[in-house]
């Protein structure tokens, strides 16, 4: 069993927690990373619980998605039987694999939902079509732009951040 848990990690932990629900995660799933993280040893699902104060079964499903993430590991404790979880302590190598399996992803989404959006504008070249088409053009532009400095950004290349600020004039006014 573990000790109790030290107010100043209970403070870190309610922090992570809120960077990570606002950048879409359960918050639960930041404060028990974290609680993982700033401990020396391997910790059960139960000392966890104990620690945050959340039942079993939110323990469970929190382990579950953070094992999945990557974010932590199981982890072999000599005379245990329970499992124990230690932490990923590579913060760019869990950063990068959200910024790869998910936001690449959405602005691949978005990219491919502009070209569907392109397709299916009917024809003739009014004013406004012809203002609509340009806009479209303009969000395809950032989009891929934003992949390509994402996509740089993960392999460690140096980033040109003037595309993507020359892109967002274009989405206001794409006649620039």
């Amino acid at each position: 069993m573990a000790g109790p848990v030290d107010p100043a990690v209970l403070k870190v932990a309610d922090a992570v927690g809120a960077l990570i629900e606002s950048w879409g995660f359960k918050r639960n799933m930041g404060r028990m990373w974290t609680v993982l993280y700033l401990e020396d040893h391997p910790l059960t699902a139960a000392d966890l619980g104990e620690r945050l104060g959340i039942s079993t079964g939110s323990v469970s499903m929190v382990l579950t998605e953070l094992l999945n993430w990557g974010a932590i590991k199981k982890a072999w404790v000599v005379g245990e039987r329970r499992e124990h979880y230690e932490p990923e302590t590579s913060l760019w190598k869990m950063i990068s694999r959200v910024f790869r399996e998910r936001e690449l992803n959405w602005i691949k989404q978005a990219a491919d939902q502009f070209a569907e959006a392109k397709a299916e504008m009917p024809g003739g070249a009014d004013a406004r079509r012809t203002l609509i088409a340009e806009r479209i053009a303009s969000l395809t532009n950032l989009a891929q732009v934003g992949s390509n400095l994402l996509e740089s950004m993960l392999e460690g290349e140096s980033i040109d951040s003037l595309p993507l600020k020359t892109m967002g004039e274009l989405v206001k006014d794409p006649k620039k």
